[in-house]
């Protein structure tokens, strides 16, 4: 019987149990809002999180894309980070946040806790060119002994990216992928996966369970869950993950 489980707490943020340790993805736990984002639009947070942050329990490890957007790292997501948790981030994330608990990793490094190996893999936040804009990215590979292959995309849109992972990673079993099309007036193409591009990354992966999340509580969110939905409809791939709720993977 599994012993992975994931409980969606909304935006790009869930709790995911695997190997006996507990992983938190990009955490937002603010109230809904207007942020105003250097060197682009606002961004407008609808919803707030399934969960309150103080009610979440022991957390062991963030597992953090990047830091410079609110819809990834808000404020009490960061107060979470200061706490002192280990967080896995980029070099430009462990740079900027002080405090020394931020582990900045280039791409195919990795970092081992209670024997869970976490490898940074490439994403890209938008179309080539993009970087300038938008900082950089990462997503997760986890591993561990009789356990499933994770990967965890974070904001990545780059399908070839997705190739090259599973290139290096052939038994990827379960797909935790940030969709939702992200959008913003000064990039012309989505920054995150769209719903086709979820069910082609997912291909490409072989992976046997989708969990599908980024796709609600943010007004620059492009695509819903309802369309990432329709798009896996006939895969028989992706989990229905109700907010709060632990579901096993």
């Amino acid at each position: 019987m599994s012993t992975t489980t994931f409980t969606y707490l909304g935006g790009p943020t869930g709790i995911l149990e695997y190997a006996g340790t507990r992983f938190i993805t990009d955490p937002t736990f603010d109230a809904p809002q207007t942020y105003a984002e250097p060197g682009s639009s606002e961004l407008v947070k609808t919803t707030g999180p399934a969960i309150e942050r103080a009610d979440i329990g022991h957390i062991d490890v963030v597992l953090l894309s990047h830091h410079s957007h609110k819809d990834n790292l808000d404020y009490e997501g960061l107060e979470l980070v200061a706490t002192g948790i280990p967080t896995l981030s980029t070099r430009e994330a462990a740079n900027d946040l002080f405090g020394g608990s931020v582990i900045g990793l280039d791409s195919w490094e990795s970092w081992e806790v209670n024997g869970v190996t976490i490898t940074s893999v490439p994403a890209l936040h938008g179309p080539p060119g993009s970087e300038r804009l938008v900082g950089q990215v990462t997503g997760f590979v986890l591993e561990a002994d009789d356990e499933p292959t994770v990967y965890v995309s974070g904001d990545n849109a780059s399908i070839p990216l997705v190739e090259q992972i599973a290139g290096r990673f052939p038994d990827v079993s379960i797909a935790i992928l940030f969709a939702g099309a992200a959008r913003v007036p000064s990039i012309d193409a989505a920054l995150t996966l769209t719903s086709v591009d979820a069910v082609r990354a997912a291909t490409a992966l072989g992976a046997s369970t989708v969990v599908g999340i980024h796709t609600e509580d943010w007004q620059h969110f492009s695509e819903s869950r309802a369309e990432l939905e329709a798009a896996f409809a006939d895969t028989g791939l992706l989990v229905t993950t109700p907010r709060g709720d632990t579901v096993t993977l």
